[in-house]
């Protein structure tokens, strides 16, 4: 199911019950606060004559998200792009020094940029929850929010132990947590066959509604079996981790594992790097790599703890190719705590990283 379909989707549930006020905005108000936000962007840089030149960019690529957000003004992926440009103007008048005096009436304006920017966060989460309701109304749930409805309601409050929740497909889905991580509040939420855009529809019902400290978001082995674009893929995980972040909860994005045709005697379907290329797997895992360090998000690297020297998963870690199996996540399971432990501790990539403080956090000391 492409992102496309979320406009329809959301669409379809408007005209069906005829109104939009389940909607953060309307088509015309998402419209009207998209143009004001580029008019905004288009003052504010000229109040600040600095950074006119660096903002170029952004302005034109927001220019360029409007054009397709006015054919498809309630499409959650087009908003959440059009957002970021908002967000890359907003970080670039904060890096350049202001003119002395600097007018009121500019003031003003990056403030009401800012708020546009919430109201437009608050509209794009709306549009998912919406998105979700339609599939409910017509007795769909091709996300599978009912597996895990009735535990989240039931969920006890945290306890003196940090709450990550392990958001995933098959191979999160078959991890027992709690015989892996004994003692710990880690919550499992890992449904099989998952594609990156079915974890991101029921985002805010199994990790947002829990309260986290942090996510583990590992998912885009089916995405790539599937076929579906990098760059899709991508912007699915992306807007899973700012919606963490903008709810509080530290975002964890895993490497997506290796997998091997070193089982495929024992079954044909074994033979796993025909749908799922190594060098797509790697391809993604250094974008994501690469997008946690420029966000400052924790990365957790599973990849290289369980590939071998030919590219694919050490025969000894999988049964079938592409799970791993219990020695499988035994090697995952220190490379997960070490990166929750930073993730909880506000630890970066590359910072120190005291064992100390780690230990503490999660034996309740």
């Amino acid at each position: 199911m492409k992102l496309a379909l979320l406009a329809i989707a959301t669409l379809a549930f408007i005209l069906e019950t005829g109104s939009a006020q389940n909607v953060q905005m309307t088509a015309d108000e998402a419209t009207q606060l998209a143009t004001r936000a580029l008019q905004l962007m288009e003052s504010t840089a000229v109040a600040v004559p600095a950074m006119m030149a660096a903002a170029a960019p952004v302005k034109q690529n927001a220019d360029s998200i409007f054009a397709e957000m006015q054919r498809a003004p309630l499409d959650p992926a087009l908003t959440w792009r059009f957002m970021n440009q908002i967000k890359a103007h907003l970080a670039l008048l904060e890096s350049y020094p202001r003119p002395n005096p600097f007018p009121a009436a500019a003031d003003r304006q990056i403030t009401e940029l800012r708020d546009a920017l919430a109201r437009f966060q608050q509209h794009f989460e709306t549009l998912l929850t919406i998105r979700n309701q339609t599939e409910l109304k017509h007795d769909a749930d091709p996300n599978n929010l009912k597996r895990y409805a009735e535990a989240d309601t039931k969920m006890l409050p945290q306890s003196k132990q940090p709450r990550v929740v392990f958001l995933g497909d098959s191979i999160t889905d078959a991890w027992p947590l709690n015989e892996y991580f004994t003692g710990r509040d880690f919550v499992n939420r890992g449904i099989g066959g998952q594609t990156t855009l079915q974890m991101l529809a029921r985002f805010r019902q199994d990790v947002l509604n829990l309260t986290p400290k942090a996510v583990v978001i590992l998912g885009g082995t089916n995405d790539i079996e599937a076929g579906l674009d990098e760059a899709q893929i991508e912007d699915n995980l992306a807007m899973m981790a700012d919606l963490a972040k903008a709810h509080g909860i530290k975002p964890v994005l895993a490497s997506i594992l290796p997998v091997s045709d070193y089982h495929k005697d024992a079954d044909p379907a074994f033979a796993r790097t025909t749908n799922r290329p190594p060098a797509k797997i790697q391809m993604l895992n250094t974008w994501l790599k690469n997008y946690c360090q420029t966000q400052s998000y924790v990365y957790i690297d599973y990849f290289s703890s369980m590939v071998d020297a030919a590219g694919q998963m050490q025969s000894d870690l999988t049964d079938d190719g592409l799970h791993p199996n219990a020695k499988g996540y035994r090697v995952m399971s220190p490379v997960a705590l070490e990166a929750i432990g930073r993730a909880v501790a506000g630890q970066l990539d590359g910072e120190d990283k005291p064992e100390s403080k780690r230990r503490r956090l999660f034996s309740g000391k």
